[in-house]
Parts: C-alpha cells; sequence; structure tokens
C-alpha cells in the first residue's frame, strides 16, 4: 500500500487528506515594509559582505568602483537608482563565481558643504574653523546617506567605506598630484577661466551647465584713430569725416575692459558711407547691419581683412571724463587678424577683452599683449574695482544698463536689443558664469612644458592623445556614450585644478614673492606635506608655518599658497589612493584599475572625465575597462522631477510604504539606457508583478517541501520527459539570462522572468504538474521527478532574481537553501550537461505547447457556454496531420495529463481538427477526472481506479507527463 493511504474503509475518508498538498513557512506575503530591515539587520549582525568575500577568496575579480556620491543632503531616488544598479551588478558577478568586490564612498570636500556651513555660521569663517564644521557637517551626512543605501539592499564594506576626506585619501591625493607634476604635465598660468561669483572661485569645464539668459546685444563704433591709414588700408581717398569699426557683443560688461579689436585675415570688409560717418562693416553683411543701425549707405570701397591689420581705433568712452576729470579710457585698440571673427553674425569684427575670453586672450598675447598689461577690473564677487573709472564698484550684471547708456551719451551706440540665448551657468548655483582672467594652476591637454618635469617620465604623447586613445580600449555601455567622452575629450581647454576656497586638499606651493616661481624644493615639499596631512589632515597643513618648512631664510622670500585642488580631483584621483591606497584589495594584479565605472549621463563631463585625464596622465591608460551610464529618473509623464511640480518620489517613503525590494524591481525592469519613469501608477504595476513572481515561487517552495536531493532526486535520464524538458527550458532561459547579466541588462531578465513565471511554469509545465504532485504517492518515482525538477529550477530562479529581488530570494533562502546566504552560490548548470543537450526535447514540447493551446482555446469556448465547468470535464477528440499525429501519439496514455483533460482520442488525418464535448463520466472526488472507473472499488466508490492505485496498489505508470 501506498505511504499516504486512508484507512481501508471509506466511510467518511477526507480524501483530500491523502493528497500531497503544498505546505510552506515561506509566506504568500511579502510584508516588506516590516520584514526588510531585519534582514538588513540580519546582514550587518552576520557580516555576510565579509564572509562573501571569504567565500570567493582567491577567485577572479570583479571590481565596481564606486563614483562617489556628495555627502549633503538625504538621498532621492536618482541616488536609489544609482546605488542599486551597482548592487545588482556586483551580485551577479559574484553569482557568476567572481570575487566581486563593492566599497562605497563619498565625496567630502567642495563648496556645497562650505555653502551650508555659511547659511548657518555666516561667511568669511577662519579656513581652520571652515574645515572642522566641514568635516564634522560631511560625517552626520554620510551616517544619514549610509542608513538610506543599506536600507535599499545593497551589500558592501559598510564597515569601512572610503572618503575623500579620510586622511590617507587626502595624502593619496597629493601624491597623484606630485605624480601628475613629474610626467610634466602641470603648470602655472594668468588665463580666462569660468568663473561663478557664487562660489567666489573658477569652475572645471565640469561644472559648467547651459540655460537661457536673457541678455542685451549692443553694436558699438570706435572710431579711427589714423584715418589716412584706413583710407590707405582700403585703396581710398582720404576721408572727408569720422570713420569707425563697428562690433557686435552680447556682453556690454566687457566693453570697458576692451584692449583690441579682431578681424579676419580672409574674410572681404566694405567701408560704408553713412550719415554718421565711414563705418567698417563685413562685406557680407553691410546690407542687415545699416537695416540694424536704421541708416542708409553705400559701400565706397573693399578690401580683405588682410590689409586692416595694425590699424588702431580709438576706445568708444575715449573721449568721455570721469568725475575727477580724467579720461580713464583714453587708449588705443589695435587690429589683431585672428581666424575666429566671422561673418556668420554681427559686424565680422569682434572686440577683445582679453581677460574676459579665452580666443580674446589667446589672440592678445599671441601679438604680443603682455600678461600684466591685460585689464582685469572685475573682482571676484562680480563687481569692478573700486577705482575703476565711470563704473567702479558696480556689479556686472547691473552695470550693464550703464554702460550701454555711457556708450550713447558718447556717440558710440549704434543699435540694441534684448535677446534669448544659451549661456554657461555654474551647475551648482544654477547663476551665469563668465570668462575671468585669473593665475590659476592647469593640467595641460596639449604640447607645453609643465613644472618640474621629469625627463625620463615625460610622455611621448600629448594628454588629450593618451586620452582619447584610452576611450578606444574601453567598452561603452550603451554604446553611444564613447562618442560623448570622445567629443569632450577631444575640444576641451587646459584642466584648471586649483580653486579659492578653504574646505578641501591644499596644493602646498609656496611661490617667489617676487618671481611667482615655485620653491625649488617643491617635489619634496609634496612628499612632506602629504606626510603630514596622511597624520593630521587637511587641518595639519593649514596650521605649518612657512618657516616650518622652508627655514626663516627662504620663508621671507616666499607666500605659502591657500589655493586647493578642485573637487574633481578629489574623486577623479580615488583609482590612485582608493584602490591601490586605503583599499588596495580593490585592484587587478596589473595595476589599479576598475572592470566598471557606474554613474549617470552626466558624468561624461564630470567623474568619468576627470579619472580619466588623472589616470591617463600618471598610468597612460584608463582608470575603467567600462564605463555604464544611466538616465535621470523622471515622473510618469517623462517630466523632470521638482519639489515645485510635486511629482518627486522619496525613496524613503516608498520602502516605508511598499517596501525596497519594489524599488528594485522597479530599477531592474526599466531601461535605465534612458529616464526612469517613476510614479504611483508605474509603482502599483511593479507591485503586482512582484506577487505574481512571489506567488510562483511560493508554489515551488511548497512543493519541495518534503524533498531531500541527497535521497530523493531522480537521475536525469531516469526522470518523466516533460521534467526533462522543464529542466531544458530553465538551462535555455538561464543562458539568455546570463548573457543578458554579462552586458549589463536587467529589464530583459526581469521580462523574461515574467513571462517564464507566467507562461513556462504557471502557464504550463506547473499547470500539468499539479495532478503528478498531489495525487501520486509521495515517494514515488512520478511525484519525485516532478520535485527533482522543481528543486533544481527552485534553486536556479533564486539565484537568477537575487541579484535584483535581494530580500525576497534571501527569505526563500532561509527556507530552502544550505548555505549562510543565497549570494554565496553560483548559477551552477541547470538540469546538468544533459539538460543543456537538449536531444530535441526543446522543439518537440514547443510544438505539443502550440496545440495544447489550440485545444485549450476550443474548451474555453464550451466554459464560456456553461457546457463545462474545466477541462478535466471535456472530452477531446484530435485529428492531427502525420507528423503531428506522431508527436501526440509518442505521449501514448500521458496526452490527456499534458491537455489537462480527463479523455483524449487521437485520430490520423491530414489537417488538424478538434472537437470537444462533456464528458459522461462521474467525477472523482479525489482527483476530479471525470472517468468511467469511477467506483470500481466498492470500498471506495467516489474515487476513481488510479486514485485507487495511487492510494493502495503499485501506483500508475507515468512516462511522459
Amino acid at each position: 500500500m501506498s505511504d499516504n493511504q486512508p484507512s481501508p474503509t471509506a466511510a467518511g475518508t477526507d480524501y483530500r487528506a491523502t493528497l500531497n498538498l503544498p505546505d510552506t513557512p515561506f509566506p504568500m506575503r511579502g510584508d516588506l515594509p516590516k520584514r526588510e530591515p531585519g534582514w538588513v539587520q540580519e546582514w550587518e549582525d552576520k557580516g555576510v559582505y565579509k564572509k562573501l568575500r571569504d567565500a570567493r577568496c582567491g577567485a577572479p575579480k570583479f571590481i565596481l568602483h564606486d563614483g562617489p556620491p556628495y555627502a549633503n543632503g538625504q538621498i532621492h531616488i536618482g541616488h536609489a537608482v544609482n546605488k542599486i544598479l551597482k548592487d545588482m551588478i556586483t551580485k551577479a558577478r559574484q553569482l557568476e563565481g567572481f570575487d566581486a568586490l563593492y566599497t562605497p564612498g563619498w565625496d567630502c570636500h567642495g563648496l556645497p558643504i562650505e555653502n551650508a556651513i555659511e547659511k548657518t555660521h555666516g561667511r568669511n569663517l577662519p579656513r581652520d574653523e571652515m574645515q572642522a564644521k566641514g568635516r564634522a557637517f560631511a560625517t552626520e551626512q554620510i551616517a544619514q546617506q549610509l542608513a538610506d543605501f543599506q536600507r535599499l539592499g545593497v551589500l558592501g564594506e559598510w564597515d569601512h567605506p572610503y572618503k575623500t576626506m579620510n586622511f590617507a585619501s587626502e595624502a593619496g591625493e597629493l601624491r597623484a598630484l606630485k605624480k601628475v607634476m613629474e610626467r610634466g604635465f602641470v603648470y602655472r598660468g594668468l588665463k580666462p577661466v569660468y568663473w561663478c561669483f557664487d562660489c567666489g572661485s573658477s569652475l572645471a569645464e565640469f561644472e559648467i551647465e547651459y540655460q537661457d539668459k536673457k541678455s542685451t546685444t549692443l553694436d558699438v563704433a570706435f572710431k579711427a584713430h589714423d584715418p589716412a591709414r584706413l583710407a590707405a588700408a582700403f585703396g581710398a581717398p582720404a576721408l572727408n569725416k569720422d570713420a569707425f569699426v563697428v562690433i557686435w557683443t552680447t556682453t556690454a560688461w566687457t566693453i570697458p575692459a576692451n584692449q583690441a579689436l579682431n578681424l579676419n585675415p580672409a574674410l572681404m570688409y566694405a567701408l560704408v558711407d553713412t550719415p554718421q560717418g565711414y563705418l567698417v562693416l563685413a562685406e557680407s553683411l553691410v546690407a542687415q547691419c545699416l537695416e540694424r543701425f536704421g541708416l542708409t549707405g553705400t559701400v565706397v570701397a573693399t578690401t580683405v581683412g588682410e590689409k586692416l591689420g595694425g590699424l588702431e581705433f580709438e576706445h568708444p568712452l575715449y573721449d568721455v571724463p570721469s568725475e575727477d576729470g580724467s579720461f580713464g579710457y583714453r587708449r588705443l585698440s589695435p587690429v589683431y587678424l585672428a581666424d575666429y571673427a566671422t561673418a556668420d553674425d554681427g559686424t565680422g569684427i569682434v572686440h577683445s577683452s582679453p581677460a574676459y575670453g579665452l580666443e580674446d586672450f589667446n589672440s592678445c598675447v599671441a601679438h604680443g599683449l603682455a600678461l600684466d598689461a591685460i585689464l582685469n577690473p572685475v573682482q571676484g564677487n562680480g563687481t569692478y574695482a573700486p577705482d575703476f573709472p565711470l563704473f567702479g564698484g558696480q556689479h556686472i550684471w547691473k552695470a550693464v544698463p550703464v554702460v550701454i547708456e555711457a556708450l550713447r551719451q558718447a556717440g558710440r551706440l549704434m543699435a540694441t536689443k534684448d535677446i534669448t540665448h544659451s549661456y554657461p551657468h555654474c551647475w551648482r548655483h544654477k547663476t551665469p558664469v563668465i570668462y575671468r582672467a585669473a593665475a590659476q594652476w592647469f593640467i595641460r591637454m596639449d604640447e607645453g612644458e609643465g613644472v618640474f618635469t621629469d625627463p625620463a617620465q615625460k610622455p611621448a604623447q600629448t594628454l588629450r592623445q593618451i586620452a582619447l586613445a584610452a576611450i578606444e580600449q574601453t567598452q561603452f555601455y550603451p554604446e553611444n556614450g564613447k562618442t560623448r567622452l570622445r567629443d569632450m575629450i577631444a575640444g576641451r581647454p587646459d584642466w584648471c585644478i586649483s580653486r579659492q576656497r578653504s574646505w578641501g586638499v591644499p596644493i602646498p606651493f609656496f611661490l617667489h614673492k617676487d618671481s611667482g616661481e615655485l620653491h625649488p624644493r617643491t617635489m619634496e615639499i609634496l612628499d612632506q606635506a602629504a606626510a603630514i596631512v596622511e597624520a593630521g589632515g587637511i587641518e595639519a597643513w593649514s596650521r605649518v608655518t612657512p618657516e616650518e618648512i622652508l627655514g626663516a631664510e627662504d620663508a621671507a622670500c616666499y607666500t605659502k599658497s591657500t589655493d586647493i585642488l578642485e573637487v574633481w580631483f578629489d574623486s577623479g584621483s580615488t583609482f590612485w589612493h582608493v584602490l591601490r591606497g586605503t583599499h588596495a584589495g580593490m585592484h587587478h594584479d596589473e595595476g589599479p584599475e576598475a572592470d566598471l565605472y557606474l554613474e549617470g549621463h552626466d558624468q561624461h563631463r564630470g567623474w568619468f572625465h576627470s579619472s580619466l585625464l588623472l589616470a591617463a596622465a600618471i598610468f597612460g591608460r584608463a582608470p575603467y575597462r567600462g564605463l555604464l551610464t544611466h538616465g535621470f529618473t523622471v515622473d510618469g509623464q517623462g517630466k523632470k522631477m521638482s519639489k515645485s511640480l510635486g511629482n518627486t518620489v522619496s525613496p524613503q517613503q516608498v520602502s516605508g510604504k511598499l517596501g525596497a525590494e519594489i524599488i528594485r524591481l522597479w530599477v531592474a525592469s526599466t531601461d535605465y539606457s534612458g529616464d526612469l519613469g517613476i510614479d504611483d501608477k508605474i509603482l502599483a504595476r511593479v507591485v503586482d508583478a512582484y506577487r505574481r513572481i512571489r506567488n510562483t515561487l511560493r508554489f515551488l517552495l511548497a512543493n519541495v517541501s518534503d524533498f531531500d536531493p541527497a535521497t530523493d532526486a531522480v537521475p536525469f535520464d531516469e526522470m518523466l520527459e516533460i521534467d526533462r524538458y522543464a529542466l531544458t527550458r530553465a538551462a535555455e532561459f538561464q543562458a539568455t539570462m546570463l548573457a543578458h547579466y554579462k552586458v549589463y541588462e536587467f529589464h530583459p531578465v526581469v521580462a523574461k522572468l515574467q513571462l517564464y513565471c507566467s507562461e513556462d511554469l504557471g502557464g504550463f509545465y506547473l499547470d500539468v504538474l499539479k495532478d503528478r504532485l498531489y495525487t501520486t504517492a509521495p515517494k514515488s518515482v512520478a511525484r519525485r521527478s516532478a520535485q527533482t525538477a522543481l528543486y533544481q529550477i527552485t534553486h536556479a530562479m533564486l539565484r537568477w532574481m537575487a541579484p535584483f529581488l535581494s530580500f525576497t530570494a534571501e527569505e526563500a533562502w532561509k527556507t530552502f537553501g544550505r548555505s549562510d546566504s543565497i549570494f554565496m552560490e553560483t548559477y551552477g548548470n541547470v538540469g546538468g550537461a544533459e539538460a543543456s543537450a537538449n536531444d530535441g526535447l526543446s522543439a518537440k514540447w514547443a510544438r505539443l505547447r502550440e496545440l495544447r493551446d489550440a485545444v485549450n482555446k476550443e474548451i474555453e469556448a464550451l466554459r464560456a457556454a456553461g457546457q463545462v465547468g474545466s477541462s478535466l470535464q471535456a472530452t477531446v477528440t484530435l485529428t492531427a496531420a502525420p507528423e503531428d499525429h506522431a508527436l501526440l501519439a509518442s505521449l501514448g496514455d500521458d496526452l490527456k495529463f499534458v491537455f489537462i483533460t480527463s479523455a483524449i482520442t487521437l485520430i490520423a488525418g491530414s489537417a488538424l481538427q478538434i472537437s470537444v464535448t462533456a464528458s459522461s463520466n462521474a467525477k472523482c472526488e479525489r482527483c476530479w477526472h471525470y472517468r468511467s472507473d469511477v467506483g470500481q472499488d466498492a470500498a471506495h466508490p467516489t474515487i476513481c481506479g488510479r486514485c485507487t492505485s495511487n492510494l493502495f496498489g503499485a501506483g500508475e505508470n507515468r512516462v511522459y507527463a
């Protein structure tokens, strides 16, 4: 007799109790908000991350280097996307068998923290006080963000993260600076750099974004200082009235600092006779200029721009006296020939204020203007110097109408108009920036000598060439990131790395008070500074006096620099002072190189960019093998999130209401290469998807709860054919999934997993399997074969979902697995080599499923008409063409189990025909099949012969299904 038999006396038998009904402690409801914090705490208490490292000791390494978020403010949904993507990738690589290290990091220095402190404590704090408060503030912010990241289920070295404000990191950054200097890439120069008045400091290219700005355009006339020379250049007779060259600009505030004019040597220029005098304009622009000026005129001569080089014109405020009667603008503007003057718009002539434009600066210096002769009246706060003629003390933006009015009163304003145009803004303050000449430290992109160049270390190529070559060796995800980064590197100017702030890594230089030259022991001083900082942080260097470093005699001649390295140098050099320094285990044998950097696509001009330049400068290659970029979070309508619109989504609130697992599944199921939409409706759909996956997982766990693989497993070649097919399908799915994971694609995995759960499992295999699982003897080969397949599928499914449904996979593993964590496992080979071999099973069963779907369609029609209750009540007559007939016939009596009908008659024919009728047989109380042998055993009149055999006899013989 079977081991689940009832009493031989049938009276009052509860046949339901004889079924192998599924059972599992894994609950149907996730209760994620309540349970997840417990898992986070358990991972922390048990040191799971350390155990994962121990489990993979000696395995090939996979290093995803964390781009440090800024230690300021609560994390938002964009942070959640970033950290979850990183976590999914490292977990997937861990399951693949790699030693997948993940050390989270934080960017701790910089202006946003200074701003936050100044809002509370006021401006102009002493440096030591700003540094102390900056360190305390960053520490507080990191603790808050760290807890939020852990709550998202992110596994990492949370007990030992890296921080750019750690003493060792600050010292490592100074050593990286020394290395870049040894290679000849660092120099000091006066040149225009982006300047933010709110920051009170220079900005790097990385820190600029473009927004619309309203500006006033103006056409301004510069009077010819020597009209006879001008006439001769045009081959014209002597001029009988004043002559002017006219420029067009959108920056009225730069006119007071004008020192030159630029014309294109190859363009044709016209001398135009107008009621206001002779005007010099690009020939092709004469008509539209005259229209703009409201003038009529006649072209009296033309010449090529080259002929006009060297002519001099008077500043438009040349004759305007100041209040004290002096003439502060009695200077001449020479014509310099330059290709960047074009006839695309304006007048074809460009006015040049070398302190406020890079091209202007380069042109003026190239034509012999001395650096100390460059006018630079705009101060760091945006105001003209107090003693600057006419406009002293005024802020440049407010001075625009004042400058325009002064030009009008001087008779030099030809036209003016308000426009809206794209203009560079500070990406922190969202305020307009300017180019402003300042003595700064730069990393050189092209040819040129740097300070303290070591000839033995100087590379043969320029930094731009090295970086561009490194890009070609990097894998991009998605691929279009390559063009984006390459274009930025190809066109960028030299990198300004100095800032005039307090909270940051110092540039530990001493400059000669007269010559401005660096102290000859600068390289030794860098080592000394690094040692001081490593022992006591940047604060320790701030307290150092010149006498302590240089001695009293030299100290009298040198000034200690107060500049700091800009924050992009901090994060950009982490490959140097983290991967090979503070977390030295995080690098491959061949060097401190990460397998992957992953950030938002804005980091092509940020962290990816600065890291590439520094690694190229130090090592001659990129610090990463691959770059992955993701989009920004938007609402369900694709609108940018903002508090004013009320469309933001808080990860803390979603975790508290729905669970962090829902955020993780949303991230995994969204194509991150574009923007990621999220709102309540989208999250509701994610919750539904989660429930379906969880329900499938629960069914699997429940049906293997009494299965011990050590004693109960059935060898593959002895399993029923449908079970072998199920393992073959699982092996195929795993191969597909691993291919996606290999290139960091998650949304196809989630989509295919949902499809696999609903169609392969729920819609077919598990549907077919229920009868065998529930009704055959518990230890029968038929049931153990099914459980063997389910056990392996459950193992595989937990691994498939673990990277993104980490809490759920770990929860299930506690009721199912043998090791401490699902993440210690590897994907393995589902079903073994036999399942991967396939042997035609997939093709055979794919066709059987198509035929089954056709039959189900006919059964559904009867069900809708009320003629049958379930498919088991249907009797099917199936006429099939020879090939299909042979396929169907190969299943023998098991065919009815595949179609989940009580009876099926197979007829050979020329084409598929399906006839479905309601069964006239009685329904078995136990298995619910409609069979003619119900009641054949008088002792058990309500059950069929099959159930009697399974309960009291040898059990039915199942071969295929």
